[in-house]
């Protein structure tokens, strides 16, 4: 018999982690503080701050500091607005299979309620970490597997951060299949497909999946009854292997572009045509993607906002046309005006292919052909995206990625002692790792632009 959820996570001990869940742990923990720190100038996480101190002010639990920011607010809050900073700059880590992100409403979460308890060590926020992933990745592959709708990554995180922070609140594992219950049955069940089509703040869902399963925890360790999370006990086929298998081994990929998941494995055919041919974008007259169906709508030839860029596909990969990249420098304002890259992307024509879209369901699949102003039409073989287990991104690419990312937030010398510190996150002692969580929580010591 298959060991149910909720023992598991009662009964998960740092011995029980594999070296390469600690790895992909580490990698995560690194490339999630790099988003933050970016993201944390960003509108989308000004206005959630602001929300949160007006509305979530700190109780009976203690206070928790917004990440990057340091003011305190419930740990609810603080993992709402943490949530909301990390998803407004689309770079964060992903789930291919469950066609969404668990890091960005697991680290606030977690970080929060690690704020009001200065006596965990690096190993037992470790052990958080491994079971806030796992319950939220298999509970999202039963989700997309039983409902017809397909759901932001906030519906199934909600489950897995409830059953982590009650794991970490000291629940039984009664309490905690309570809290992954409520959970579940709390968590915004809210439509990814309306924010593809009409591309808006509400982003992934996480910003309301992290604070749900937080509230969740406190209320399950009250006595509040929810349980069963039919996602966890009533789909035992993503869960017969709990234990001995590691999802977030298997299934954690990392994005070197900050947009759409979707977008990149154009974007990155793209970049090899370009270079590969010596090309100038002066001399690209038209570009056609093919992709699945999913993808042709995120559109965006001409997106008005940075919320419109993440959930484009035409855009980006006129940016990396004429750009050469698609990184920080590309989340300013002023690339929405490009008139070189709105060119190149009015140009653009996506086409919905039958076969991409019968073939991307643990991967995402896209061709791409750019016409030349001289009559040429040069391709690249259909391919899916960097940074997935099977094209990995290797620990200097994350190392680059997250110095581009923090460094002009934090300063290079507080960057670098973040990185170390992420780096082996799980073997600080208590004091340690409180240091860490000052890096990750008191924001940035030196200006930089506002990423709009």
């Amino acid at each position: 018999m298959p060991r149910p959820f909720h023992e598991f996570a009662a009964g998960l001990s740092y011995d029980d982690l594999p070296a390469d869940v600690l790895r992909v742990l580490r990698r995560s923990f690194l490339d999630t503080m790099g988003v933050a720190a970016v993201a944390s100038r960003s509108d989308m996480a000004g206005i959630a701050r602001t929300a949160a101190l007006a509305l979530f002010g700190p109780g009976a639990a203690g206070g928790s500091r917004i990440l990057m920011h340091g003011d305190r607010v419930s740990p609810a809050g603080a993992a709402m607005a943490g949530a909301m900073t990390i998803d407004s700059v689309d770079a964060h880590d992903g789930t291919s299979p469950c066609k969404g992100h668990a890091g960005s409403a697991v680290f606030p979460a977690l970080l929060a309620v690690a704020d009001i308890r200065n006596d965990l060590q690096g190993s037992d926020f470790a052990v958080l970490l491994a079971i806030a992933y796992e319950v939220s990745y298999r509970a999202g592959l039963a989700q997309h597997a039983t409902c017809a709708d397909y759901h932001t990554s906030g519906a199934w995180t909600a489950t897995g951060v409830a059953t982590a922070c009650a794991r970490a609140l000291g629940g039984t594992a009664g309490q905690i299949r309570h809290a992954a219950g409520i959970g579940e049955y709390h968590g915004p069940r809210s439509q990814m497909m309306r924010c593809i089509d009409h591309p808006t703040m509400l982003r992934d869902g996480v910003g309301w999946g992290a604070p749900s399963g937080v509230t969740a925890a406190w209320l399950a360790l009250a006595g509040f009854t929810g349980a069963p999370a039919l996602t966890c006990e009533e789909a035992p086929a993503f869960w017969d292997d709990l234990g001995s298998a590691w999802r977030l081994v298997e299934d954690t990929h990392y994005k070197p572009y900050p947009c759409c998941r979707w977008a990149h494995p154009a974007i990155d055919a793209a970049a090899d045509i370009m270079r590969g041919n010596g090309l100038h974008h002066s001399d690209v007259a038209s570009v056609e993607i093919r992709t699945f169906h999913n993808a042709t709508r995120l559109a965006g030839h001409t997106p008005a906002s940075p919320d419109e860029f993440a959930y484009s596909i035409a855009f980006p990969v006129a940016t990396m046309i004429v750009r050469g990249q698609v990184g920080v420098a590309e989340l300013a304002a002023e690339t929405l005006e490009d008139p070189d890259i709105l060119r190149i992307s009015r140009a653009t024509e996506l086409v919905d292919d039958e076969h991409f879209t019968a073939i991307s369901i643990g991967k995402r699949w896209a061709g791409v052909s750019i016409r030349t102003k001289d009559g040429r039409e040069l391709s690249t073989d259909a391919r899916t995206p960097r940074g997935d287990t099977d094209i990995p991104l290797s620990d200097d690419e994350i190392s680059d990625k997250f110095h581009l990312f923090a460094d002009p937030v934090m300063g290079r010398a507080r960057a670098d002692e973040l990185e170390a510190l992420c780096g082996r996150f799980d073997q600080l002692n208590a004091s340690d790792f409180s240091r860490l969580r000052d890096l990750c929580l008191t924001g940035a010591d030196a200006p930089v632009s506002a990423v709009s």
